[in-house]
């Protein structure tokens, strides 16, 4: 030992080398380092609960990003990785194949909404949406039919490679790259504007131009979760069939289960011609993307001129334990899991029947298993509330993100009513006043929802 090592040791005190090396090694995602706290040690997880280094408990309120949902190390799903790990780990996915990825596939086209029969696999959510946007764009170019224009939704968020970045509302999140997205026609939220009328007046001047409209259907995620109307995609949906424009339906935050059945599409009776999934896919446990067509866009890519191939591939493209983890995953949506899903919608609703009329609140919404509450605050994504109200949460040992003044409740199905409440007594208090002690046993790793 060093000099200082025996006057650590000599005081109790032992560093932790997680954070040693966090701090002199690590670059997180979405984290202004300079100033930012330490985050929070997490060793282990078991359902709906996170624990960290000192073995504190953080009740996950937010499914860690929106992927987890039958909750963390489910035992169906580890075993199913660690048999197919012991098989089969990895193999490239040009010119083989495996039964982990076809069954997969079958599985998925019996469950997505009719139209949809090929699946194209990829590693996340942003790639999945770039690989829908080159498909649609190709289609056109394949057809020597060529179409250049996509629309897509103001408030939008479709992920940030440079595709979906280019789909998404520019924002803070894309500010130093707009000069290098290309063109996207913006139609207004549906929650606040009229979407069918901007879209009836582009069709009007630019339809031959429009390749595809791109959607998170029913609920504008990283937006504020903004919540629209069924009726409104339906109508998106016959616009753009009539007018020869592939749908889109960015469903990598709303599919499986999030917005009550299956997909958000299947609520509303929408059969988009693209459809892209990530985050719950596996249920949370590894990183796999999808992108689902139907057969009149895959037989545009079919041709003796391979010059219409779609080049587009990923090194882990159907990784076999991610496919085997989402197969898992797929198996435990049975009724059983439709009936924690009802029960977790019911009682959010009624968490948010207490908070509405709260001078702290703006609005309540909520779709499915998703509720969110809009703060009186300045609104932004860089709102100081939401790292405020993140701050004072993981100190009680709940984990929230807010986006901006936008706190959300989006937990793992597994959730108890009671754990639902803890959250909602939390989030109470903090409209009441509370904040975060600076004594607090989580104060270190306090962060906030952006530390910019």
């Amino acid at each position: 030992m060093t000099d200082r090592e025996d006057d650590e040791a000599a005081d109790g005190y032992r560093p932790n080398p997680v954070l040693l090396h966090d701090a002199a090694h690590v670059w997180h995602p979405y984290t202004q380092h300079l100033g930012a706290p330490l985050p929070v040690h997490i060793t282990r997880a078991d359902g709906a609960w996170l624990y960290d280094v000192d073995g504190r408990p953080v009740l996950d309120a937010i499914s860690s990003w929106w992927v987890t949902t039958h909750g963390h190390c489910h035992p169906d799903i580890t075993r199913a990785i660690s048999e197919q790990a012991a098989v089969l780990d990895q193999v490239m996915f040009a010119g083989f194949t495996h039964e982990p990825a076809t069954a997969l596939a079958a599985e998925l086209v019996s469950r997505l909404p009719r139209g949809l029969t090929r699946v194209f696999f990829s590693d996340n959510g942003s790639t999945a949406v770039e690989v829908a946007v080159k498909m649609s764009l190709q289609y056109f170019a394949n057809r020597e039919t060529p179409r250049r224009l996509v629309a897509a939704l103001e408030h939008a968020y479709h992920g940030d490679t440079f595709g979906a970045m280019a789909a998404g509302a520019r924002s803070v999140f894309s500010q130093p790259f707009d000069p290098l997205l290309f063109e996207v026609a913006r139609l207004p939220d549906p929650s606040e504007g009229d979407t069918l009328a901007a879209l009836d007046a582009l069709l009007e001047a630019r339809g031959s131009e429009l390749a595809a409209v791109i959607v998170e259907p029913l609920l504008l995620g990283a937006g504020g979760m903004r919540v629209w109307d069924e009726r409104v995609l339906r109508a998106l949906r016959e616009r753009t069939r009539d007018a020869g424009v592939h749908l889109i339906a960015d469903e990598v935050l709303t599919g499986f289960g999030r917005t009550g059945p299956m997909f958000a599409c299947d609520r509303a009776d929408v059969q988009p011609d693209l459809l892209c999934m990530s985050k719950g896919l596996t249920g949370g446990a590894l990183a796999l993307g999808a992108t689902a067509a139907t057969e009149a866009i895959y037989d545009a890519f079919r041709s003796a001129d391979r010059t219409k191939t779609f080049f587009h591939g990923h090194s882990f493209t159907a990784n076999p334990i991610a496919c085997a983890a989402a197969l898992a995953s797929l198996e435990l949506f049975d009724d059983e899991s439709e009936d924690e899903r009802i029960r977790i919608e019911v009682a959010q609703a009624g968490h948010l029947d207490a908070l509405r009329g709260h001078p702290g609140v703006r609005a309540v919404r909520q779709i499915g298993t998703v509720a969110a509450v809009e703060l009186h605050a300045p609104p932004g994504y860089l709102s100081a509330i939401g790292r405020d109200l993140s701050a004072f949460a993981i100190a009680e040992g709940i984990l929230l993100r807010p986006l901006g003044h936008v706190a959300y409740c989006l937990p793992p199905y597994c959730t108890t009513n009671d754990e639902l409440a803890r959250v909602y007594t939390v989030l109470q208090r903090f409209l009441d006043g509370e904040r975060a002690p600076e004594s607090s046993p989580f104060a270190a790793g306090a962060g906030g929802p952006v530390d910019e």
